[in-house]
């Protein structure tokens, strides 16, 4: 696929500057807009989501987490836990046991950045990496394509991959997001999204939304939040979501879903009378409700973030698949082709 010239696409893609890094290269903002009046807007710096906005009786309402400049998402990542808002996670989202791995009998070292695990990819992972445009689409159903190269041996893991992500804003108001990877060697991977949503406006607090989740069983772990390999039967458990209830606090949890055409979560506001549908391919979605805003944390629009602000709903492989054999495939293979695809879509239950 073409990498297109950003320059090129600042006039007729509603493409701005949204700031400089400090080698002075710079970031842009791209905007989705559908005929019902909702808006994405997305930035080249991680392929980060940083606003979605939803009309709703006569306004408009920002369901993500973010920041309105390029400097806070810097900084961000300097905090001992960064928050990761709106960010594409890869190499690998979540933990990886003690930062390694075997693959075809060779042991890969991988970054330490999370209690001497790997997590998300490492302390330089798809989130802090500025990707390349490669596609815009305007009119009906309009997308915005990604591509990245990460080299070999970035953060430890082995073969130079190529990355596209697309996103598609339909007319049917679903966020709709499809990765597609190839690498020159055998290696691991799981890419994820990982912003925070709010249905009451990313100033709100989301425990006083509800949740849903299709799933019977989440991953077990240790203190480190590790996955043992063993799983948890949801059944008269707090965390079994399968009938709608308040989102908890805290949750830093793996569930499993099976489900490639229903409903694997929800969110919805009464408040709003909002609901977002999960929809996905992957084996699990991780909830989080944590933040990492280290009590608060200055988001968009002066609004002071907290670690009730906002939840996460991770699709992707199980954490930590490289080494528990029994489950979900996370290898791909050299030639061969890995793909994701998630939906997260918007409704007003008015």
């Amino acid at each position: 696929m073409e990498i297109k010239h950003i320059s090129h696409l600042k006039e007729t893609h509603n493409c701005k500057l949204f700031g400089l890094m400090p080698n002075k290269e710079e970031i842009y903002s791209f905007e989705l807009t559908n005929k019902n009046g909702m808006k994405v807007q997305v930035i080249n710096y991680g392929a980060t989501v940083t606003s979605i906005q939803i009309p709703l009786n006569g306004k408009s309402i920002d369901v993500v987490l973010g920041f309105d400049n390029l400097e806070s998402y810097l900084e961000s990542y300097n905090l001992p836990s960064a928050p990761y808002f709106g960010t594409t996670v890869g190499r690998y989202a979540g933990r990886i046991h003690k930062a390694s791995f075997s693959l075809n009998g060779i042991d890969f070292k991988l970054d330490e950045n999370n209690n001497g695990n790997t997590l998300h990819g490492g302390d330089m992972g798809f989130g802090r990496k500025i990707w390349n445009v490669a596609s815009v689409i305007s009119g009906e159903n309009p997308s915005l394509t990604f591509s990245l190269l990460s080299e070999h041996i970035d953060e430890g893991f082995p073969g130079e991959m190529t990355v596209y992500l697309t996103y598609t804003l339909t007319e049917e108001n679903e966020l709709k997001l499809e990765y597609k990877a190839v690498s020159t060697e055998d290696t691991v991977i799981n890419l994820t999204h990982h912003s925070y949503f709010n249905l009451d406006g990313h100033d709100g607090n989301v425990l006083e939304q509800q949740m849903f989740i299709k799933s019977d069983k989440m991953l077990e772990t240790n203190p480190d939040n590790i996955p043992t390999g063993n799983y948890t039967d949801l059944t008269n458990h707090d965390f079994d979501f399968r009938n709608t209830k308040n989102c908890p606090f805290p949750i830093d949890n793996s569930f499993v879903v099976n489900s490639k055409t229903e409903i694997v979560a929800q969110l919805i506001s009464l408040k709003n009378k909002l609901r977002m549908d999960v929809y996905t391919d992957q084996p699990s979605v991780h909830i989080y409700v944590g933040g990492n805003c280290f009590g608060k944390l200055k988001g968009k629009e002066n609004v002071d973030y907290n670690a009730q602000s906002g939840i996460c709903f991770e699709t992707q492989n199980f954490p930590d698949a490289p080494n528990h054999s029994h489950f979900p495939n996370a290898v791909l293979r050299k030639g061969e082709e890995y793909t994701q695809k998630t939906v997260y879509k918007f409704e007003n239950l008015n």
